[in-house]
């Protein structure tokens, strides 16, 4: 597949070789919702929620290929800290506190949280989570209105100009499935819409009917019952991780999205499922497996990583260390956060936290 982008051209290998790219739509707290409420997305215009109707990849790939399966167990298992979603945290002469790796989503299965968990949030004198700008989607919106070069083109290119004809053409009815006429959003940048047409029909009808996501609903939660909320990141850091990214990157995600089209819905079905079981460390070996040559382009993969994981991740626990050092915190992250050797469990253990899942 090739795509031009001005007087360059590129060259996709296969579809769903950036599906890595969806990481991002779980992590950037406020990209659909945002679209959703700039345009005024109606419910009834969104989706029925009844269009969730993924399947497991795994589970089909476990019967169709037994060794294509243990390799992605066998690669899931060699990641650090890659099982489990809930943790302790603990230091000498300080309260314990508990991390919970989120997945910001709609999901009613992820919104209710285990009993040790709810427990654990109850009793914390301090929520931590992303952002504490989602309280408020609208003056988050206003806010960042005021920097639209992070979301929008602003030397007069759209969309348009940057897709097929073919592509423009599924771009515009996978918008119109979820309520969002394509001009409205035409001079946003790729990324920003990528973020809407990878998300389910139902999720995004959840969204316009008003449901929250896991880390407003942890915050809400908190807000009503007086306890304290601080945000690690503002949405602005968050706006700016992505776009700086090259906009090239960009396009060949957002093709490679419309390109799978229905399939997205088994994708996040699965990255539920994975969530839901604490097999974290699965998923991008699992996203891998939906290219038919299981392969991913290295070079775009390493920036993505680097910029949207990485380097997030050193900020995060950066400004929650001193939060945590105060005790009795319950800090919520985007699971994705993490594992890994770079991931916010063993930087907080080189600040000299001991961290251990909690079953």
């Amino acid at each position: 597949m090739t795509i031009s982008i001005g007087h360059r051209s590129l060259h996709i290998a296969s579809p769903s070789n950036l599906l890595l790219w969806l990481i991002a739509a779980f992590h950037m707290l406020l990209a659909a919702t945002l679209i959703a409420a700039l345009f005024s997305v109606s419910p009834a215009a969104a989706a029925d929620e009844d269009a969730c109707t993924g399947h497991n990849i795994l589970t089909d790939l476990k019967q169709s290929d037994a060794a294509r399966y243990a390799e992605v167990v066998k690669e899931a298992d060699a990641v650090p800290n890659g099982k489990g979603i809930f943790w302790k945290i603990e230091k000498a002469g300080i309260a314990p506190s508990w991390l919970l790796g989120s997945m910001h989503v709609t999901d009613p299965r992820v919104l209710t949280l285990p009993p040790r968990t709810q427990a654990a949030h109850d009793a914390a004198d301090t929520i931590v989570i992303e952002s504490d700008e989602i309280l408020d989607e609208k003056k988050a919106s206003a806010a960042l209105l005021m920097k639209p070069e992070l979301m929008m083109f602003t030397d007069g290119t759209t969309i348009e100009q940057l897709l097929s004809h073919d592509d423009y053409v599924r771009l515009e009815e996978g918008l119109k499935q979820r309520g969002i006429p394509l001009a409205a959003v035409s001079r946003m940048r790729p990324w920003m819409i990528s973020s809407v047409v990878a998300l389910p029909g139902c999720e995004m009808a959840r969204k316009a009917k008003g449901v929250q996501f896991l880390d407003q609903k942890i915050a809400a939660d908190a807000v009503a019952g007086g306890k304290q909320v601080k945000g690690l990141e503002t949405l602005a850091e968050q706006l700016q991780a992505m776009a700086e990214l090259p906009t090239e990157f960009h396009m060949k995600s957002l093709i490679e999205t419309l390109a799978l089209g229905s399939k997205m819905n088994d994708v996040v079905e699965t990255m539920t499922d994975l969530y839901l079981s604490g097999d974290i460390g699965m998923t991008i070996p699992m996203l891998k497996t939906v290219s038919p040559d299981g392969e991913d382009e290295d070079g775009d993969y390493a920036a993505f990583e680097q910029r949207i994981i990485l380097d997030r991740n050193k900020v995060m626990a950066e400004r929650a260390a001193p939060i945590l050092a105060n005790g009795n915190v319950f800090m919520a992250v985007g699971a994705l956060h993490l594992p890994g050797e770079g991931g916010v469990i063993e930087l907080l253990r080189k600040q000299g936290f001991t961290v251990t899942a909690v079953n």
